[in-house]
């Protein structure tokens, strides 16, 4: 009975919708809908479907009063996020370094949220966003 709605690129990885459906039995009464990612939230919002794949740290999941279903087989590894940079760019400027190691584990799901939320949806600039952050981290 659940209409699933998934992006492009999950419905063709290997740890997308084929191993999402055979690890928990899913079967569904039509092809799952498949649109852009920035449509997914809102498609699900506007119940023109009732299952996607999203993120924990989308904007809109307490906005809209959505649901994070728990992945009590751990189908899905944990995704997070890390700055890569070049190390001739580290070399030029240490700080940057420096100001990435500060920031390792002091952003929560929730506060990535928030911080979203503002710059998606309040349509905020990103910079104001991050610098009340970090000055409620007391890293500015």
């Amino acid at each position: 009975q659940w209409r699933p709605g998934f992006g492009y690129e999950f419905m063709e990885r290997p740890d997308g919708y084929k191993g999402l459906v055979a690890t928990y039995g899913l079967r569904f009464a039509a092809p799952p809908r498949i649109m852009d990612l920035g449509l997914l939230t809102r498609a699900l919002k506007d119940k023109q479907v009732d299952l996607i794949a999203g993120n924990t740290t989308d904007g809109l999941i307490p906005a809209l009063d959505l649901f994070v279903l728990q992945d009590d087989r751990n189908y899905f590894p944990p995704y997070e996020a890390v700055a890569v940079i070049r190390q001739p760019t580290v070399a030029r400027h240490p700080e940057v370094a420096q100001a990435l190691a500060e920031l390792a584990g002091k952003i929560s799901d929730q506060e990535m949220q928030q911080m979203n939320y503002a710059v998606d949806a309040q349509h905020r600039d990103i910079r104001d966003v991050v610098r009340e952050f970090l000055q409620k981290k007391g890293l500015n």
